[in-house]
């Protein structure tokens, strides 16, 4: 037996979490050099993202229905090496557009990351410890973002640019047959212990469990669904652009070169961890103090979204410092808003169903990004990213009006 083993179980899924953003981060991280080497404009570096974002809004639904019927083992390790190989053969691309193929297919692969994460939350832990355990895997999206300027940065400078593909990409591969080895659901573990069995048991769930899960068109009529679903398109655009513009922005704006993006666009996702922390710690200590599950999750979102007021003044930047301090606000800022969004999936739905619901939830989240990343790609190089950034802190909060309206309880 070993002990506190939903907790060893949520790491591994951390570290897979780490790895899947890790892997969609090489990108960023090399942009300036794939731009310079290959020739390519802001506006087609926009459509290689958009292709990556495309595919993976459509996956999103896809795979969380995916790991509902084949169940979270068998589904998360078929999207994991699929990650992994699409990821090493972005080295193949001559140009922009292999960059977006290859792009898509990672996209499709990856989008089963959050859905998978929250089923496995919803089946190792009792309802007081989801957001605790939501945060855990959270987490790894910020780790992930922080290992790549260096790593990357490594890579590209010994050996050049397409190596960091393959390198982060043979590393996913690992994990993936760690996965295949290590995980199983709790009434399948034989290193679970009774007594921690019984623990998990003891949920208590917001829906009944017994009853039938609900079809898409069913979650689609839910007003919960409504309530995530809406802030989730609101707060998407600000994470999806310090993923994917962060070094270019401090490239074109602050003339920084790559040693130095490698030295300060990791903080950004430093800070965010400490937000996963936050989303998940903040909920348990008013739920101590008397306040009810649904509600600590709106408080937490509601905190979130009014620190989304850092990155927005970011056009008041004076220096590369001071805009990465702001955008370490936003990381901190958008990460606490997101944990709680994505906790509420696990308690709202159906165990049977979280990873559908999620997925769908999560693919409104990417249709947001993508019409973002659209009006970067259609404006950045003549307006600035002054406004755009300015956008997000109103996004967000109207993201959490809409939660506080929407959501009973």
């Amino acid at each position: 037996m070993i002990t506190s083993l939903r907790w060893w179980m949520i790491g591994l899924v951390t570290l897979g979490t780490i790895l899947n953003y890790l892997a969609r981060s090489t990108l960023s991280v090399a942009a300036p050099t794939l731009k310079a080497e290959l020739h390519i404009t802001t506006q087609q570096y926009s459509w290689v993202v958009m292709a990556f974002q495309a595919s993976y809004t459509v996956m999103q639904s896809v795979s969380g229905a995916v790991l509902d019927a084949l169940g979270t083992r068998v589904g998360f390790m078929i999207f994991a090496v699929g990650w992994a190989l699409a990821n090493a053969l972005h080295a193949f691309a001559g140009g922009w557009a292999g960059l977006a193929f290859f792009r898509g297919l990672l996209g499709a692969s990856e989008a089963a990351a959050i859905p998978a994460g929250a089923k496995v939350v919803a089946e190792w832990f009792p309802a007081k410890e989801r957001s605790l355990a939501t945060s855990g895997f959270q987490m790894g999206t910020s780790i992930g973002n922080m290992i790549a300027p260096p790593l990357v940065t490594f890579c590209i400078l010994l050996w050049g640019w397409r190596s960091a593909f393959v390198v982060t990409g043979a590393i996913s591969l690992l994990w993936a047959m760690l996965w295949w080895v290590a995980y199983r659901r709790p009434q399948d573990h034989p290193a679970l212990s009774p007594q921690e069995r019984d623990l998990i048991a003891q949920d208590e769930p917001l829906v009944d469990a017994t009853q039938p899960a609900p079809s898409r068109m069913a979650l689609l009529r839910e007003r919960a669904f409504w309530a995530i679903a809406v802030p989730r398109f609101l707060a998407e655009p600000a994470w999806q652009t310090f993923n994917f513009f962060i070094p270019l922005y401090l490239v074109t704006v602050w003339k920084l070169d790559l040693k130095t993006v490698a030295i300060w666009a990791w903080l950004p996702f430093l800070a965010a961890d400490l937000g996963s922390l936050a989303a998940g710690m903040l909920p348990n200590a008013l739920m101590r103090r008397g306040v009810g599950l649904v509600p600590s999750r709106k408080v937490t979102m509601a905190v979130g979204a009014l620190l989304m007021a850092g990155p927005a003044c970011m056009g008041l930047a004076h220096s590369a410092q001071m805009a990465i301090a702001l955008f370490c606000v936003g990381g901190f800022a958008h990460q606490m808003l997101s944990g709680a969004l994505i906790t509420l999936c696990s308690d709202v739905f159906p165990r049977q169903t979280v990873g559908t619901a999620t997925g769908m939830i999560g693919s409104a989240g990417w249709i947001g990004g993508i019409l973002f990343t659209f009006i970067i790609g259609q404006s950045a190089d003549s307006f600035g990213y002054g406004p755009l950034f300015a956008a997000f802190g109103v996004l967000d909060l109207l993201g959490c009006v809409v939660l506080w309206k929407m959501l009973r309880g």
